[in-house]
């Protein structure tokens, strides 16, 4: 597929085509390879992002700014990023590394979006970098979530808990598997305000108690504000029901 292609899908026409070359080719193709350009890229990356999630998010503090970041620059979103460019049709690798499927590693296609990043950079400057980055990652940020995005499942419960007052979950090992050196946990998560139990297996007794954590906070998070007034009018018509034979008794007396 042409390299023009791919600058359209950029937002940017290199002056220099040999940047935009190096950014796509693998050490393992070359000398000329982008590791340089993704050092550069990287740097250039983490100032705009954290540019623009400090002029979107203005009454959030350092430390959710820093945790926005850190979970929109990691490899899986830029791996994100090289799928919507469709990156893996232009990557330049050896010969090894294609026989390996390298241009489907995601690793792989995270540097090579920040070696274009660099690339940009060098080719056109600050401004245009900032652009091609900003047109990446709108889409990005109209989807996310400040309040949750980077925290993980236990977290989130603990959040969403004591948010409504209720007492944190109780986390219980009730089963392990196979041999000491390759375990399965078995973790149960409870939540006897809600009447929620669930279980999960995981590698690891943490790893289960995301998991389980997980399935909890789905399970609590689909108790509907009309299935709460079902059951709080069920107990008040259990206590009038009780009630009234005590009444009846007092009107004969």
């Amino acid at each position: 597929m042409s390299l023009a292609t791919l600058e359209n899908r950029l937002d940017h026409h290199f002056g220099d085509p040999a940047l935009l070359e190096q950014a796509l080719t693998h050490r393992s193709h070359g000398a000329r390879h982008n590791e340089r350009l993704e050092f550069l890229g990287d740097s250039v990356l983490n100032f705009v992002v954290a540019a623009m999630l400090f002029e979107r998010y203005s009454k959030i503090d350092e430390g959710d700014l820093s945790r926005l970041r850190a979970n929109l620059v990691k490899q899986a979103s830029l791996a994100d990023i090289a799928q919507r460019l469709e990156l893996s049709q232009y990557l330049r690798l050896g010969e090894g590394e294609l026989k390996s499927g390298g241009f489907r590693r995601p690793s792989i296609l995270a540097d090579t979006v920040e070696a274009l990043f660099g690339a940009v950079f060098l080719d056109a400057g600050f401004d245009a970098a900032r652009r091609v980055i900003v047109r990446q990652y709108q889409p990005v940020l109209a989807s996310v979530d400040p309040k949750t995005l980077g925290k993980d499942a236990k977290t989130l419960l603990q959040e969403f808990l004591q948010g409504r007052k209720l007492a944190l979950p109780l986390y219980t090992v009730v089963a392990t598997h196979g041999a000491a050196h390759s375990q399965q946990f078995e973790v149960e998560c409870a939540i006897p305000a809600l009447e929620i139990k669930v279980n999960a297996p995981g590698a690891s007794r943490r790893a289960a108690e995301q998991s389980a954590a997980k399935l909890a906070l789905e399970a609590a998070q689909a108790i509907s504000p009309a299935s709460k007034a079902a059951r709080k009018s069920g107990k008040a018509r259990k206590t009038a029901q009780l009630s009234l034979p005590v009444a009846v008794s007092q009107e004969t007396k």
